[in-house]
């Protein structure tokens, strides 16, 4: 197939989350199962290593209503597929991807419109003559290119053609804007309306991705079914008319990368027949973070520090939590008080808390290595990709029960002898408390202990896995919109 992956963020040219990392492993597992992939994302600073070539014949003029922008275009190779970059420094030349340290940026309604007006126009030239071809767009940055793709297909040409997927991978964040910003989409203003793009008196681009797409796919079945009810945050009404064509696959990971048999970030390696290396791991994880090394369990927390993700928790719960036979190592950036918190908390209990306030890639490795515990209480959690590295690692998962932490982890309070970790569900200091208390007994139990950690090592998330799911998925949006030109 011919995909295009229309998305904010992609690594490893520009990430702020772990959408830049779907957008990369998702494009190479395809490409190997022999897809021609493209992904297209704005130009955003680039460190010199990057060796880009100019598109010329892709450069366009954007129409924003009341302005037009120069749309430049630059290919960069990588091993399994190309990047597309579309410039535009006037939007993409900043520190950050979608804001900085003062917040979002104020025009980024112009920016993403921009960008996937831009990316629209791009795949209709790339796509010319081929047989059919996939569009395949990310949350709501991307949000109107499906809504463009479906207002052109009613037209003979090339986006009659094209199937088109929308994956929301975040509902918090909606892409909402004034109603005035609508101008800049070109579309019809007969679309601003309740059962259009108008949400609340504003323009919802999530909302265009919902109702334009052929297919639309969230990051875990958990997460699609709390999104028909209050984790929709507004939209459970839109994806409740198009339930039938709602899909959910689990994000995957590359186990080329995460692998503690190969781990080059590890002073030492291990596996399954032979755990010896994890001692190593936690007596270097102890020593960098300056904790006590004993026998009592460490308990790691890569997290963004926010109250969504759990701090507000951690927080209530931390002077119980301090009676537990543990030590804690955080890491992560975020809100201001959770980072004074934490830095306090740590300074008051040398040897027993480990703080970094900052997100390391390489020392993430170490981490997963080198904890016995991995905990994640977020209130909600699309999918999550940590706790998936934190099984291979043998760090076992202590998770609150909530979308992707939900389908990923095996409960060992509800299955005894089959679990691959703990899970609790209510939001509530008391829970997270109780359970973590379970755990640790359990750690007590090396017997135990050790039978858990190699359930948790054998669990397989793939990209190959999830790869294979959106072949399946990407036919169905192409069988939609052959139906969609039949019909007229």
């Amino acid at each position: 197939m011919r995909i295009f992956f229309v998305t904010p963020e992609a690594s490893p040219c520009s990430r702020a989350g772990g959408l830049g990392d779907v957008s990369y492993h998702l494009p190479k597992a395809l490409s190997a199962k022999g897809h021609d992939v493209t992904v297209l994302v704005p130009k955003y600073r680039l460190s010199d290593e990057f060796v880009l070539r100019p598109l010329d014949d892709l450069a366009e003029t954007v129409d924003l209503s009341i302005s037009r922008r120069q749309a430049t275009f630059y290919s960069c190779k990588l091993d399994s597929h190309e990047i597309v970059l579309v410039g535009c420094d006037d939007f993409y030349d900043r520190p950050g991807i979608y804001g900085n340290e003062f917040g979002d940026y104020d025009d980024n309604a112009e920016r993403f419109i921009f960008f996937s007006k831009a990316a629209f126009g791009a795949v209709g030239k790339l796509a010319a003559g081929e047989p059919e071809a996939v569009v395949h767009s990310h949350d709501w940055p991307t949000g109107l290119v499906p809504m463009l793709v479906k207002d052109k297909a009613s037209e003979p040409g090339v986006f009659q053609n094209v199937g088109t997927v929308f994956t929301y991978h975040n509902l918090a964040n909606q892409g909402t804007f004034p109603h005035f910003d609508f101008a800049m989409t070109g579309l019809d203003w007969n679309h601003f309306t309740y059962q259009g793009l108008e949400f609340h008196g504003r323009l919802n681009l999530t909302k265009a991705g919902l109702l334009g797409a052929h297919v639309i796919t969230t990051v875990s079945h958990r997460y699609a079914r709390e999104t028909l009810g209050p984790e929709g945050q507004g939209l459970e009404g839109v994806l409740k008319e198009r339930r039938r064509d709602l899909r959910s696959v689990l994000h995957g990971v590359d186990y080329g990368l995460w692998n503690p048999a190969a781990d080059r970030h590890l002073p030492a390696t291990y596996d399954r027949d032979d755990l010896s290396g994890k001692k190593t791991c936690r007596r270097s994880l102890a020593s960098l973070f300056g904790l006590e090394d004993d026998r009592r369990p460490v308990v790691a927390v890569v997290s963004r520090l926010l109250a969504r993700k759990g701090l507000d928790l951690i927080a209530r719960a931390m002077p119980e939590l301090l009676k537990l036979e543990v030590k804690m190592v955080f890491m992560g950036t975020g809100e201001d008080h959770f980072i004074s918190f934490l830095r306090d908390t740590a300074e008051a209990n040398p040897g027993r808390i480990g703080l970094k306030l900052s997100y390391d890639p390489a020392l993430t490795h170490l981490i997963m290595g080198g904890a016995d515990i991995f905990l994640v209480p977020s209130r909600f959690e699309p999918c999550g990709l940590e706790q998936l590295y934190a099984l291979k690692y043998g760090a076992v998962p202590v998770v609150r029960a909530t979308g992707g932490l939900d389908d990923t982890v095996i409960d060992e309070l509800s299955k005894p002898d089959a679990g691959t970790g703990y899970k609790f569900s209510d939001y509530t200091p008391e829970a997270l408390l109780e359970t973590l208390a379970k755990a640790i007994a359990d750690f007590d139990n090396r017997g135990k202990w050790r039978a858990l950690m190699l359930r948790s090592m054998l669990e397989d998330y793939s990209w190959d896995r999830a790869a294979a799911a959106y072949e399946e998925i990407y036919g169905q949006a192409l069988a939609a919109a052959a139906r969609r030109t039949r019909e007229g």
